[in-house]
């Protein structure tokens, strides 16, 4: 029997040639192991579910959907400054920026605002690093249980500020939500 020392992308590890012996050769051994693991496996509990049938709870904390936020007045709150492609781990996350124009005030908050805003759904890992960096707040992550849709085109998965900003509907019900409270 010899051991030799061979090196793997930086790492040593010790390579045996020790003779197998019969049953090591027959794989009677990793067979048998392997039926108990089966056997044991059978009286668990069940890990898979009916999917149309049983829908699985979500976790409370889940991120799931992507949403570009409005301010109180229905105006994006996106100024185009990067710091969620930058902080993005994924590269999921495009912009190209644009400036605003003296009729466009109702729609933007600043002068500069994200022309195009696009998120790859496909790359993203939905980590939440986009919404930490944004110094607007004009990501979010919603905990709401709207999941990515299923689809056969790649380009289904790619969102743009079609998808993701928040309907003018919705950013007047939170405003009149929050001047009540």
């Amino acid at each position: 029997m010899s051991v030799q020392q061979i090196s793997l992308s930086g790492r040593k590890m010790e390579v045996s040639n020790k003779e197998m012996t019969f049953l090591e050769r027959i794989y009677v051994w990793t067979i048998l192991k392997g039926l108990w693991t089966t056997i044991q496996h059978l009286f668990r509990r069940k890990v898979t579910i009916k999917y149309p049938e049983e829908v699985r709870e979500m976790s409370p904390i889940a991120r799931l959907q992507h949403m570009l936020m409005r301010d109180d007045q229905g105006r994006e709150r996106c100024t185009a400054c990067g710091l969620c492609a930058l902080s993005c781990p994924a590269e999921a996350i495009t912009m190209k920026a644009g400036e605003r124009k003296a009729d466009e005030k109702h729609l933007y908050r600043e002068e500069k605002y994200a022309e195009i805003y696009e998120i790859n759904m496909l790359r993203c890992i939905f980590c939440g690093l986009c919404e930490e960096a944004c110094p607007k707040e004009a990501i979010y992550l919603t905990t709401s249980k709207k999941i990515v849709k299923s689809g056969y085109e790649r380009e289904e998965f790619i969102y743009g500020k079609d998808k993701l900003v928040m309907p003018l509907d919705m950013a007047i019900k939170n405003t009149q939500t929050n001047t009540v409270n």
